[in-house]
């Protein structure tokens, strides 16, 4: 492996950190994961979304999906919606404190670590 290619899986490692310090302070002031967080802010631009679909947003498996939707559906900030033409089909939607978390959310000023303040544009 070239110096460059170790140059660029430092540079990786040191993003990857960055993210986690920065889900780490976004828990304890939300009480709610990354991909939480990202589910319910996939859902506060759109009036529903399968499951599928959120997977597909959040670049998840539907498996992971699955287990993210049930988390943020027990604190109570998603509900399900069954689809109007198939029965079959299940909608998500934001409740309405669902909508009042992703307000605070909103309104914060959210500090980014150093190493990613270059990769997040405002």
């Amino acid at each position: 492996m070239s110096d460059y290619n170790i140059g660029i899986l430092c540079q990786i490692r040191n993003i990857y950190h960055a993210i986690a310090d920065f889900e780490n302070r976004f828990i304890k002031a939300h009480d709610l994961c990354l991909n939480e967080g990202m589910l319910l802010c996939t859902l506060s631009g759109t009036d529903r979304l399968s499951s599928g679909e959120i997977a597909e947003e959040l670049g998840l498996s539907n498996s992971n999906a699955s287990k993210v939707i049930r988390s943020v559906e027990k604190k109570g900030l998603v509900q399900r919606m069954l689809g109007n033409e198939d029965k079959r089909q299940m909608y998500f939607l934001l409740t309405p404190k669902g909508k009042t978390i992703i307000s605070e959310i909103k309104s914060e000023d959210i500090e980014l670590p150093e190493m990613l303040k270059c990769l997040i544009k405002k």
